[in-house]
């Protein structure tokens, strides 16, 4: 793992659209079925909006129905931290990158084999990057 990416509000702000800051600095999440890569089909790796980190391949992910991109595992497992979250009266385990502490979405435990994880990701906490 790299070292750490620490930038203030305001550069966080200079260098994101709103719906990105909100979202990955600010907790936020985008409504199902309207992010960018929810039904999006194409091979290459997703990384991190804010720091371009590498954190999922297209080869893990899969349609969960639930309008967000899901995958089974991150691309290593260094590249996630899991925080226990219990906003909005549930308790669910957030996922962040581990470079920059961007908030990525939840992760559950009804997923597909080998993992039987979902990692439940908003489309603007990625970056997608086709394969050459």
């Amino acid at each position: 793992m790299a070292d750490k990416q620490i930038k203030s509000d305001s550069e966080w702000k200079m260098e994101l659209t709103p719906e990105e800051y909100h979202i990955t600095r600010e907790k936020g999440t985008e409504r199902a079925f309207t992010g960018r890569y929810w039904d999006f089909h194409e091979k290459g790796t997703y990384k991190c909006t804010c720091c371009g980190a590498e954190l999922f391949d297209s080869d893990t992910k899969f349609d969960s129905g639930s309008g967000w991109p899901s995958f089974f595992k991150p691309i290593e497992k260094g590249m996630i931290e899991e925080e226990d979250d219990s906003s909005f009266g549930m308790v669910r385990t957030e996922v962040k990158c581990s470079k920059c502490g961007a908030h990525l979405g939840h992760v559950f435990q009804d997923g597909p084999k080998p993992t039987g994880l979902r990692y439940c990701i908003n489309s603007a906490s990625l970056k997608f990057s086709g394969k050459q």
